[in-house]
């Protein structure tokens, strides 16, 4: 198992996860650098503070929105911010809120409590696991200020017996009755202490400060023969600690069942304080009567004043209730660990979904005893200076709120501009039609007496503007330097999340597989709208990367002009594994000189692909990354492909002691290689649908998977193109990604009467593709049938099938001009109703006037 470690600063437990061995990395504030993280390599993410709802943005992208999250949440600063954009109105904050919380698998609480105060933000996905090792982190130096700060503003004295009645956070009717009741129980303790020189002293910790719950306390004290300054109530917010610090004793004065123990009680036991509770089931559990606290019956309260007079002597703590607070502080230190553990441990192995290579844990109830006896206290013993995180949650509160006021500020400033402007803008718009108007009715005059003029059908006319329109454009610097390359390495990507780690340079081109998640302003091609497979979600998340290639060769000619094609996946980036500049230099080097001919390069290797740490080798890796099953089912797609009727007995031969394959689709070939690859490919994958469509598209049950997945053929089309390369007798070749050294993998020479050649020649597969393409060109099947949907559709037929429909258009122009020659002779032409005769012109003896004879 593998545990990684982010962390917004650099703390004391920097060290000690060090020590244990897990790799911890500190991202600091930049958006981008949190985005830079392959969320894809782990099973699950753990959260464990509001302050890391900074890396949430990059977690409800694609493609890591599916990830399994679990966050626990134990601060309640956010709960009273939402509060207060419920009371204000701000419903647009909360709303942010509330995706982030949707964005969580499970929300885990460590009381009930918190999920009443978080409801405002409530998506459905709250849990409640009881317990949590923070209760027992508090320093003592910071114990001792907070009971001397308390007591001093109280203006109690040294010698003063403070006791502290705490109760749920709920707020009921019945509570003052409860706290009445123990007032009372607590009188007889108060008239005791009238002989002594110290004083009795009670704090009533309940309510907020909206309330007028001090009253009520005061009437009943007075009621009950307090002295004024004797009973205060004081209400705390959420934070107990002021109170419980300066109390001697802390008695528990909420009558009502709860499920799970009280937190505030367990904070008083860590603290040395000794308990007095109801004696009720969630408290009977873990409190032993006159062990580690005492107990009395919620209906005789006549106990609860015989425990405190043997708690107290002479004013002090007796020894009894001091051995007491001893014992319950050391209970608390370990109090539910088994009840978290166990939690987690259930809650993980209903959440997280397992790749088959990992080998499967342990149920919850398996769990050593010794690993949920107690919490892991030793190496945290030498953190001396123990403090509450920064205050990042409460930044980002303020950033969230300003980035709203500012947006909300100039749509109000919006709205004033537009009401000073609206008559103008109403005139300027009637002026405006009143012209068009005008200028068209001028244009309908001139055009009155012209003839129709034949503008071709509306297909015609697009193609003519879409030729002009591609005659006028101007390329982007980076599709003419790709013009001039050997090679173009594309970059398959789904998502936003992906971004950071895709390539600009000319070398790189990104493939988005989904239209929405294309990045703005690159140069990137839409995989879906040259395929349209790929707009079907279920093939784009079945074949995964893999859809790539099948977009890409689909008329290869309109977007690939290169002579060799490579592709590299985002999540080689992501871990390291891309190619550098040295290695891209003599990549392209090698190709200019083709140095090794026909080959294929890669440069990620399986044997060290972190999901073979134990180097198998080609075909057992396959069957761990596959639910155990690569063999069976890459046996029965070829039976299905060549239709063989017999068993195969073996599978082709990959060896291992001759070299290593390529794994994350990061590979180059020549481009002519590339299209032989895929027209076997689509064979291939369609093998496989036709044997596991039916039952994965219903149950979403996957035969190369051990739980429900929807990339369900991805893995094993990942190995698909070293068993191709293999046994086609291409070059492998394996290029360090750093250094860019080359190395032959897998020689020729020691190949031989390994291959398949009969299975994997150009001929035998140009056959095969050509009889499908004529089934489908000529039968037009109406069952299921997924290869026509991957691809071109060619053979002799089909170039016949072209060739007879230009010679018919061609024939059909031939005659219409023929017909038109035709009409243009049988036009009746009218006869001529007059001649007209120029007069004669007499000139005038003066020579002035001239007149018509």
């Amino acid at each position: 198992m593998y545990w990684e470690v982010f962390s917004q600063e650099n703390g004391p437990a920097h060290a000690i996860w060090k020590e244990i061995g897990v790799p911890l990395t500190v991202n600091t504030a930049d958006q981008d650098v949190k985005c830079a993280v392959d969320w894809l390599n782990y099973d699950g993410i753990l959260v464990n503070s509001l302050n890391a709802v900074e890396f949430f943005p990059c977690l409800m992208q694609e493609p890591f929105k599916n990830v399994p999250l679990v966050w626990t949440i134990h601060e309640q600063t956010l709960a009273a911010r939402l509060s207060q954009y419920v009371s204000s109105g701000q419903s647009e904050l909360v709303d942010i809120w509330r995706k982030y919380f949707n964005r969580a698998t499970v929300i885990v609480f460590p009381n009930y409590i918190l999920p009443i105060a978080y409801s405002a933000c409530d998506p459905g996905n709250y849990f409640v696991i009881p317990g949590s090792p923070e209760e027992s982190c508090i320093a003592g130096n910071q114990l001792v200020s907070m009971a001397d700060n308390l007591r001093l503003r109280m203006e109690y004295g040294p010698d003063d017996f403070a006791v502290a009645i705490v109760g749920s956070r709920l707020s009921y009717r019945a509570m003052w009755l409860e706290h009445a009741f123990i007032l009372k129980a607590l009188h007889p303790l108060f008239t005791d202490f009238g002989s002594l020189s110290s004083h009795l002293k009670i704090i009533i910790s309940a309510g907020d400060s909206t309330s007028n719950y001090s009253r009520i306390v005061e009437t009943i004290a007075l009621k009950l023969g307090y002295p004024k300054e004797t009973v205060k109530h004081i209400t705390v917010n959420g934070n107990n600690d002021p109170v419980i610090s300066t109390a001697d004793v802390v008695i528990y004065g909420s009558f009502l069942s709860e499920n799970s123990f009280p937190d505030i009680l367990l904070r008083a036991m860590c603290f040395g304080k000794p308990i007095i509770a109801p004696d009720l089931p969630a408290t009977r559990k873990y409190v032993s009567d006159k062990v580690n606290g005492y107990l009395f019956p919620k209906d005789d309260t006549k106990v609860l004043t015989r425990i405190m007079f043997q708690m107290v002597s002479n004013g002090k703590l007796s020894l009894i209730a001091q051995n007491a607070a001893s014992v319950g502080k050391l209970t608390a230190k370990n109090l539910m660990v088994s009840e978290t553990v166990e939690g987690y441990a259930l809650l993980l192995e209903n959440i997280l979904t397992l790749p088959s290579e990992v080998a499967v844990p342990l149920s919850a109830k398996s769990i050593p005893m010794k690993l949920k006896a107690e919490w892991r206290w030793q190496p945290f013993e030498t953190i001396t200076n123990a403090h509450s995180p920064s205050n990042t949650s409460t930044k980002y509160f303020l950033e969230i709120e300003k980035q709203l006021n500012h947006s909300n500020g100039e749509n109000s400033e919006a709205l004033d501009t537009s009401n000073d402007t609206l008559l103008y803008t109403i005139w300027e718009e009637q002026k405006y039609i009143n012209m068009v108007n005008m200028r068209k009715r001028r244009e309908d005059e001139e055009l009155k007496d012209r003839t129709d003029q034949p503008r071709g059908t509306w297909d015609e006319i697009y193609r003519s503007v879409r030729k002009a329109d591609r005659s006028l454009h101007e390329r982007d610097e980076g599709e003419l330097e790709r013009t001039g390359q050997p090679l173009c390495i594309y970059e398959p990507y789904f998502g936003v999340g992906t971004w950071p780690f895709l390539h600009h340079t000319s070398l790189y081109r990104g493939l988005g597989l989904s239209r929405k998640s294309r990045r703005p302003g690159a140069d990137d091609i839409d995989a879906s709208s040259r395929l349209p497979l790929l707009n079907n979600v279920y093939y784009r998340d079945v074949l995964g990367e893999y859809g790539a290639f099948f977009a890409i060769a689909n008329r290869i000619d309109r977007i690939h002009k290169n002579a060799w094609i490579g592709f590299q996946s985002w999540r080689a980036t992501a871990q390291m594994k891309s190619l550098s500049k040295t290695a891209e230099r003599s990549l392209l080097d090698a190709i200019e000189a083709q140095r090794h001919g026909d080959a294929l390069y890669f440069w990620a290797r399986i044997d060290m692909d972190p999901r073979n740490p134990l180097k198998q080798d080609f075909w057992s890796f396959c069957d761990a990354i596959n639910s155990g099953n690569c063999r069976f089912v890459f046996s029965e797609a070829l039976k299905q492909m060549y239709g063989i009727k017999h068993n195969l007995s073996s599978l082709p031969v990959m060896p291992s002691d001759e070299g290593t394959w390529s794994v994350m689709h990061s590979w180059v070939s020549p481009t002519k290689s590339f299209l032989e690859f895929v027209m076997f490919s689509r064979m291939f994958v369609d093998a496989l649908d036709a044997q596991f469509y039916n039952d994965h598209q219903k149950t979403g049950h996957c035969y190369l998977s051990i739980s429900k997945d929807k990339h369900c053929y991805s893995r094993l089309l990942e190995l698909l193109v070293n068993v191709w390369a293999y046994h086609s007798a291409r070059r492998i070749v394996y290029i360090d990604p750093e250094t860019g050294f080359m190395q032959e993998q897998h020689k020729l020479k020691s190949r031989k009467g390994q291959m398949w050649i009969k299975f994997f020649e150009f001929t035998t597969i140009k056959a095969m593709d050509e009889d499908l393409a004529e089934e489908s060109d000529s039968d037009h099947p109406k069952r299921h049938w997924l290869w026509p949907s991957t691809g071109e559709i060619f053979w002799q037929g089909t170039y016949d099938k072209e060739r007879s429909l230009r010679n018919k258009e061609k024939e059909k122009k031939r005659q219409q001009s023929k017909d038109k020659i035709q009409r243009i002779r049988k036009r009746t032409h009218q006869k001529v109703i007059g001649k007209y005769v120029k007069p004669a012109v007499e000139e005038t003896k003066n020579g002035s006037d001239i007149a018509l004879r």
